[in-house]
């Protein structure tokens, strides 16, 4: 639970996008088109009707005119390219009036409960009309001209969970639980948000010239639905570590099957080794200008071929030789891409756990615990936290809040901005500290009471007891690192979180936003009821 560590992992055969796409290709759910009604322009409504087998859902989209000078991936736009909503429940004339009412406005509007994501985007121009105006020629697009983007569309938010007057995570589970796993709605949303850029591309080049050509299916897999996140992804990490500690607990459980293994299969070893030099070839192609990210990328491509050259040299007897030689000669970076290889290599054994990746969190406090049993646990589970130095002012400068202007998570510097008493709850290290100085306190009068009379005197630590008693019980979940030092690195706490939706490929904007690009290489909907592989990982330029 080291930030440093967390901030380098790599999708891998679990993350959310695998297991949506897995269920779309295996599980017999069909997609259909029912509405296109879009002008010459790509302007209009669209309906795509989602057959899940037990349950029908509707992707409604809605495409604008947006003035270049108001394209912004900023929360506080108020105007995009499209905004689109994923439903259940009959399109009746006026509840489409009332989605186009409400899903352009966004957060100025309110949706129904059957309701499960509403979302965004904006094109991305240089990419849409290149694409556009070599469709219009009769060519195919230059695949390294996509590859320096790799979308033509990209989201800006993707709401879930309740928000605007969707339907919560309780409801969504019991009333349409084709998408009752983590981020399963979301994931579909940005699926169909693809597929509409790439049609729409096709539907506008198609208008402008009757010689037109439509995009290659190949290439069409290769370009994936671009997303820019910046802090409002990174209290989820801090506000939810009952399923943080599952989800990287299952990942573990899942590497722990691999070494488990007496010996290699030859034949594994041939695959460990075809996708770790596909791995490295992605990494080579990855366009960013953030330069610390391209050093990032090459050393973890270097270091990465020359393992792949000692495994293929010495031909280890068992994977827990090649990891222990990764970790006692490689960086991080290259540790993380490694397991994240070698999970793909065995995707088909560990497949079944993804139906795990969910739990309750529940958080509930034990008030018969004594005084003195809750300080013994602070100590045994939470002694990391007790040894940061909140001494310096450095270390204690940053202070987390959400701004007015659409409530979004937003840093400030004590030393210099005002707002403090604002301050959301993030660093869990302080209040972990605070708590037991309190308790030690109180302790030297009262050690046989309990924790019940504790939160009475001190109510304000009823939240992170309740937190600790319910965190002891697991191994993860509490990210070991001061969130509320000058220097900390907010980028890190997104990175860990989308790789488990599946995102690979990050193009730093700063240490507290990133551009990146999901569902790329993906099957497309055409691609459904097909046959299907799940190679799509560490996704690489196509031979057209």
């Amino acid at each position: 639970m080291d930030l440093e560590r967390l901030g380098t992992l790599y999708p891998y055969p679990l993350s959310f996008m695998r297991c949506l796409v897995r269920r779309l290709m295996t599980e017999g759910w069909h997609v259909s088109r029912d509405k296109f009604d879009l002008d010459a322009d790509g302007y209009g409504e669209a309906v795509y009707k989602i057959d899940a087998g037990t349950a029908n859902y509707n992707f409604v989209v809605f495409s604008h005119y947006l003035n270049p000078d108001e394209r912004s991936d900023r929360v506080i736009a108020e105007k995009w390219d499209m905004t689109a909503t994923l439903c259940a429940g009959e399109l009746t004339e006026a509840r489409m009036q009332n989605l186009r009412e409400n899903v352009p406005v966004q957060e100025a509007g309110r949706v129904d409960s059957n309701c499960m994501v509403l979302t965004r985007a904006n094109k991305s121009s240089r990419n849409f009309n290149y694409v556009v105006d070599c469709l219009v020629r009769g060519v195919q697009p230059d695949v390294d001209v996509i590859a320096k983007v790799g979308y033509l569309f990209r989201t800006t938010a993707v709401y879930g969970s309740g928000k605007f007057g969707m339907a919560d995570w309780e409801k969504l589970c019991s009333r349409f639980p084709d998408f009752a796993r983590p981020f399963m709605a979301e994931m579909m949303a940005c699926f169909l948000i693809r597929d509409f850029s790439l049609r729409v591309t096709d539907h506008v080049a198609a208008h402008k010239s009757s010689d037109a050509v439509k995009l290659a299916p190949e290439i069409k897999r290769y370009i994936g639905i671009g997303n820019a996140t910046g802090l409002g992804m990174a209290p989820y990490l801090i506000n939810h570590p009952r399923l943080i500690a599952n989800w990287i607990h299952i990942k573990e459980i899942a590497l722990a099957k691999i070494l488990e293994a007496d010996d290699i299969d030859p034949d594994k070893l041939d695959e460990f080794l075809r996708i770790g030099a596909k791995a490295v070839q992605h990494l080579h192609e990855i366009s960013t200008d953030n330069e610390d990210q391209n050093t990032l990328n090459e050393r973890a491509r270097i270091k990465t071929k020359e393992i792949l050259s000692w495994a293929e040299r010495t031909n280890p007897k068992t994977w827990y030789d090649l990891i222990e030689h990764a970790s006692a000669n490689y960086g991080l970076e290259t540790q993380e891409l490694i397991n994240s290889v070698l999970l793909e290599t065995y995707k088909d054994d560990i497949t079944s756990l993804e139906t795990e990746l969910c739990v309750d969190e529940i958080y509930p406090l034990r008030p018969e615990m004594k005084v003195s049993e809750a300080l013994d646990l602070i100590k045994s589970n939470y002694g990391w936290a007790l040894t940061m130095d909140y001494s310096r002012d450095a270390s204690f400068d940053t202070f987390w809040y959400r701004s007015e202007e659409k409530m979004e998570p937003r840093l400030g510097q004590r030393s210099v901005d005002a707002g403090a008493e604002k301050e959301m709850l993030i660093g869990m290290a302080w209040a972990v500290q605070c708590c037991f100085d309190d308790l030690s306190v109180h302790a030297l009068e009262h050690e046989n009471e309990t924790v019940a009379h504790f939160v009475f005197h001190y109510p304000k630590h009823r939240y992170i007891l309740r937190r600790v008693q319910t965190m002891s019980e697991t191994a993860m979940g509490e990210i070991r690192a001061n969130l509320l030092d000058e220097n900390v690195l907010p980028i890190q706490l997104l990175r860990c979180k989308l790789s488990f939706f599946g995102v690979g490929k990050f193009d730093p904007k700063s240490k507290l936003w990133v551009r990146n690009t999901m569902f790329q290489g993906a099957p497309l909907v055409d691609d459904m009821g097909g046959e299907f592989a799940d190679d799509w990982c560490f996704p690489v330029k196509p031979n057209v």
